[in-house]
């Protein structure tokens, strides 16, 4: 596998263009908590059109790609919403679509990929996370698009780093939910190239946090993961070809519990109305108990995308069961 690079402001600013007769501007809020070192802004992924951020890379790779390299369709790896992105991306441009995700994945993003018309394809998660680490799959017919490593992916996230800084100019902190680092590393690569001085925190939940052992040991480390609800974030490892980028762009991590992202996500709720999932509101937890987190702290809710059932319990202040 290719090891991937740092978007351009020119890739960035050409996916936006892409992208945007698809896809409205998400929200940028202050979120006020009245906290004396910190102004908490939100900005809202859960308003696209499949409630999460993951449209955005979807549909930048696919739009990017030669219609010829499509004719049998496209797939990808995902454990819900970059399935949820890429069929809808497929629907867009009239192409079949395969995802390939674990059973247990929430029932949501699963329906909503077969809702637009794509084909799931359920895998273990040993399975699942050998295909994000190696994208070279001769048994699948389709194209297949790498989540994490896919260039067009990269570029696709960017145009969320452009859009905090354009409208949050003197912006102190971005903290972004990490899972296979492509959310954060192409934030970051947009914020890092307008605004240099923004520190750029990698929020990772207490049942995974190979980002923070990493950091500490200044090399690609593999930890123990325990099973939660939070199915977006958290793995064994980085990917070793998202270390560079890792290592170059990020400023820390912020590791929270599973209470925490619980009471951020009832806060969202009652204070905002704003529904999150686990990974979403994993970045408002950290906003509030990081002691990195000062200034202008903007949190990307990169979700909304959770089970009824789930989300009642949260409501209760109880956290689900994995």
């Amino acid at each position: 596998m290719t090891a991937p690079r740092h978007p351009t402001l020119d890739e960035i600013r050409a996916a936006r263009q892409r992208l945007a007769p698809l896809l409205a501007r998400t929200p940028l809020v202050h979120f006020d908590l009245g906290l004396p070192d910190r102004k908490i802004f939100l900005k809202l992924e859960t308003f696209s059109p499949i409630g999460a951020f993951k449209i955005r890379p979807a549909l930048n790779a696919v739009l990017t790609r030669d219609p010829a390299a499509l004719r049998n369709g496209v797939a990808t790896i995902s454990s819900g919403n970059m399935a949820y992105g890429m069929a809808w991306a497929a629907r867009h441009v009239g192409v079949p679509m395969a995802a390939y995700m674990y059973a247990d994945a929430p029932r949501t993003k699963i329906e909503g990929v077969q809702k637009l018309g794509g084909e799931v394809r359920f895998i273990s998660h040993e399975t699942w996370w050998q295909y994000i680490t190696d994208a070279e799959r001769p048994d699948i017919s389709e194209l297949v698009i790498n989540p994490v490593t896919d260039q067009a992916v990269l570029a696709g996230n960017g145009t969320i780093g452009m859009e905090i800084v354009e409208d949050l100019p003197d912006v102190d902190c971005v903290l972004t939910p990490y899972g296979g680092s492509s959310l954060t590393s192409g934030v970051a690569s947009a914020v890092k190239a307008i605004r240099p001085q923004a520190k750029i925190l990698a929020v990772e939940g207490e049942h995974a946090a190979p980002v923070t052992a990493s950091l500490a040991s200044g090399r690609v480390e593999e930890v123990e993961t325990t099973p939660a609800f939070i199915k977006s974030i958290g793995g064994p490892s980085l990917l070793p070809q998202m270390w560079p980028l890792v290592r170059s762009l990020i400023d820390g991590a912020a590791v929270v519990t599973l209470a925490q992202v619980v009471e951020a996500m009832q806060l969202l709720f009652t204070r905002a109305k704003v529904v999150a999932e686990g990974a979403g509101a994993a970045s408002l937890a950290a906003a509030l108990t990081s002691p990195h987190a000062t200034g202008n702290v903007v949190c990307v809710i990169s979700g909304g995308n959770i089970d009824a059932e789930d989300y009642i319990q949260v409501l209760r202040g109880e956290i689900p069961p994995p």
